[in-house]
């Protein structure tokens, strides 16, 4: 997400900045599939940004409407993004942004991803542009983790950026999902 947000594309007159700043503008919606095979080599042939971290491979296209999918999008599989890590988290490095997730929501991988795409977009919303070319120059650090009870009313009561979730998948509308803590918005 944070990728495509600081792709020149996405900016001032970019290809992609009309539909981005439609898109903010509007209800946020975002949507996580799972590709294989031939259904990722075409779904890389549509616009958009490919990023490869140690085990997988993720894509972020430009915001279209709902109506609007492309087909090689719209007939990807929705389930199977379940992940199994035997090992628990690492603690985060000091100083690195965290997304904390919600500890008494029960979500699907998939969900999470969605959500925490979102709660990096609205700490990137709340950065300075100085900001933002720090942290994208630095290859947008940052850990999702959930939170210990105690620490979640204490992170939504605190002033920083949180998603509201709208209701139209697995939780209830208006749930706070995720709270985004970026070192520079404390």
């Amino acid at each position: 997400m944070l990728v495509l947000l600081g792709d020149e594309r996405s900016l001032g007159d970019g290809e992609w900045a009309q539909a981005v700043r439609d898109w903010q503008d509007a209800r946020i919606r975002k949507v996580v599939r799972r590709a294989r095979g031939a259904e990722w080599r075409r779904a890389e042939a549509l616009p958009g940004v490919t990023v490869t971290g140690k085990t997988a491979e993720v894509r972020v296209f430009p915001p279209v409407p709902l109506d609007g999918w492309p087909k090689d999008l719209a007939k990807l599989q929705v389930s199977g993004t379940d992940l199994d890590d035997p090992e628990p988290p690492a603690r985060p490095d000091p100083g690195t942004p965290v997304l904390w997730l919600n500890p008494d929501l029960e979500m699907s991988a998939g969900k999470a991803m969605a959500q925490a795409g979102h709660g990096a977009q609205l700490a990137w919303w709340e950065l300075t542009d100085e900001q933002r070319t720090t942290w994208q120059d630095a290859g947008f650090p940052l850990v999702v983790r959930t939170a210990a009870p105690g620490h979640w009313q204490e992170l939504t009561t605190g002033g920083l950026p949180v998603v509201r979730d709208a209701g139209f998948t697995e939780i209830a509308p208006g749930s706070c999902t995720v709270v985004a803590d970026h070192p520079a918005l404390r």
